[in-house]
């Protein structure tokens, strides 16, 4: 069990629960209201600092409802937290752009995270062939 130490920003929002055997992702939540136009880019606060363990990275990403709840994208696709990412003032956010006109209140659950070991380091050795099964390319899968 990894212990993770939060620094919590307001006091408005529920508290970090890992809720075993329903996920490994856990729910974060918007600390303000925050209130966008159609195609405004915002970075909405979570209300969270977070100290990962070492050799650690937090991947944060939208929830599966967030879309249709409250018609946002997250502008980066998936948000990568390392594990120096971890001072006082360090608040974790999440980069959205509005597909439509929106309001997100405080306490939302509009993203969720959770960590990984970072990647092994890596040697690559160049070859002018590869000895696996050539699939055909990009998008070629399912084609008959």
């Amino acid at each position: 069990m990894e212990k993770l130490k939060i620094k919590y920003f307001t006091d408005q929002i529920a508290h970090l629960e890992y809720i075993e055997g329903k996920s490994d992702w856990i729910d974060l939540r918007a600390s303000e209201d925050v209130e966008l136009k159609k195609g405004e880019f915002k970075l909405v606060p979570l209300g969270i600092a977070v100290k990962l363990p070492e050799g650690y990275e937090a991947h944060i990403v939208p929830r599966s409802s967030t879309y249709k709840n409250f018609g946002i994208i997250q502008a980066n696709s998936c948000g990568i937290i390392d594990c120096s990412y971890c001072g006082d003032n360090d608040m974790w956010m999440m980069p959205v752009i509005a597909m439509r006109d929106t309001v997100i209140h405080v306490n939302d659950r509009i993203c969720q995270f959770r960590i990984f070991k970072n990647q092994p380091e890596l040697v690559f050795e160049e070859t002018g062939h590869l000895e696996g099964a050539d699939r055909g390319g990009f998008g070629s899968t399912g084609r008959s």
